[in-house]
């Protein structure tokens, strides 16, 4: 009967289903995985309601990380559009087994800013890079989908987690931040781009109330339907 319970469907947003599992893992310290960030990126979405932003959901994410042959990956990129996105985000995960669902340990945010000068991808790891590898992966699959002479760096400001399970939520908040800063001044400004910002506001106390916020908003579109 617990296990009844936990795969009990409570929300359906968008295209996202969300279990009473997903909703246990908000309600306590756990590791984010991969459909609360969806739910979130849909929700960022939903609020951000341009072509010239594109959040990837996180299985779409790790199927450009990991696809094996270029053609596929080419006509599978093709649907989203990349070339005419000004700002995309990708959820990275450290997790490389394409057999294993919800697999890895760690999540971090790759985004892609085409306005930059030259065009960027910025990795945004919440743990002193421990996700570079998959990072530059991502980068390299994409990279020629999007914006010819790219560039990748790693985020100079990223603030540092303080515990082994809040990196999906560094991943929310920072997703948050970048497209705040999109949507505001900020974008006029693409020489500076949004590394400050992260660095000022994504604090230890945010990203915790970041875990509340997605409980009251699952529970708040619960509450609705």
């Amino acid at each position: 009967m617990a296990k009844q319970h936990s795969d009990e469907k409570i929300l359906s947003y968008n295209d996202v289903i969300l279990r009473q599992s997903d909703l246990d893992i908000l309600d306590g310290p756990h590791f984010l995985n991969d459909r609360i960030i969806e739910f979130y990126f849909a929700f960022l979405t939903s609020s951000h309601p341009t072509d010239q932003i594109l959040l990837i959901p996180p299985a779409v994410s790790f199927w450009i990380k990991e696809c094996p042959d270029p053609a596929t990956l080419a006509d599978f990129l093709r649907p989203l559009d990349l070339p005419r996105r000004k700002l995309i985000l990708l959820p990275v995960n450290d997790n490389t087994d394409v057999e294993l669902a919800e697999g890895g340990s760690h999540w971090s945010l790759l985004a892609f800013y085409r306005d930059a000068d030259p065009p960027l991808f910025v990795h945004h790891d919440s743990c002193g890079g421990m996700n570079r590898s998959e990072a530059r992966r991502a980068y390299r699959a994409v990279a020629s989908h999007t914006e010819s002479g790219a560039e990748y760096v790693e985020c100079p400001s990223m603030p540092t987690q303080v515990n082994g399970y809040d990196c999906g939520l560094y991943v929310t908040a920072v997703a948050a931040v970048i497209c705040e800063w999109y949507a505001g001044e900020g974008a006029k400004d693409s020489e500076g781009l949004w590394f400050s910002v992260v660095g000022e506001t994504i604090t230890p106390s945010r990203v915790s109330k970041m875990r509340r916020d997605l409980l009251d908003l699952v529970k708040g579109l619960i509450a609705k339907k």
